[in-house]
């Protein structure tokens, strides 16, 4: 892949239905080698490869400094919690494997409330389905639990009075996100597994024909 042609909504287009279940990067590969970018090209380029192939570290490395500025206020790390939980329901994989887990878990005690859960099947029309399947969290449609924890989130916000804090945070977590993937050379596993996730997404939309 040219990163040099990616916009930043293919970027965000790639992070949002790309599998984050992976684990993170290994710290010697994350802090191995760092160079200075020759031209506004070349780093934009690396900009946006790091923040896809590094994306996990980047995502545990923001958790950590925001736990790290609410280390005296509880309701702040669930605040937190919620935003993040929130965040990561907007990613088609993790929505998914989220409600497999719930649903799963409920089955254990309610097999008949678990089958509740399920979405409603699509109509097929001529073999294919009718309409682009939506993203369900247990059997509902994703925004509407975005819309909770994320309104409950910004309720916990108010009542720890952490939003300011959270803003500091945040604003130096998303900092040394930048710089690191600013300065790190991208290395061969990041351009093999960028073929990787394409031949994927290829071979993915293929077998939906």
């Amino acid at each position: 892949m040219d990163w040099g042609t990616v916009t930043a909504e293919d970027l965000v287009d790639a992070l949002r239905e790309v599998d984050w279940s992976s684990p993170p990067r290994p710290l010697p590969e994350f802090f191995s080698r760092f160079t200075v970018p020759r031209s506004y090209a070349k780093w934009s380029s690396r900009l946006k490869c790091n923040l896809y192939y590094y994306r996990t570290n980047y995502f545990i490395m923001i958790m950590v400094v925001l736990g790290l500025g609410f280390l005296r206020r509880p309701l702040a790390i669930v605040a937190a919690l919620l935003t993040a939980l929130s965040t990561a329901c907007l990613n088609d994989s993790f929505a998914g494997t989220f409600s497999d887990k719930i649903t799963r878990t409920v089955r254990q005690f309610s097999p008949h409330f678990a089958a509740k859960l399920r979405p409603s099947p699509i109509p097929v029309m001529r073999g294919r389905p009718s309409a682009k399947r939506s993203i369900h969290i247990c059997g509902q449609p994703r925004w509407v639990f975005v819309s909770i924890f994320a309104s409950v989130s910004l309720i916990l916000w108010y009542v720890s009075c952490g939003i300011l804090t959270v803003l500091w945070a945040f604003a130096i977590g998303l900092l040394a996100t930048v710089l690191h993937a600013s300065f790190r050379t991208p290395n061969l596993k990041a351009r093999l597994n960028t073929f990787r996730e394409e031949f994927r997404a290829v071979w993915r939309n293929y077998s939906d024909l």
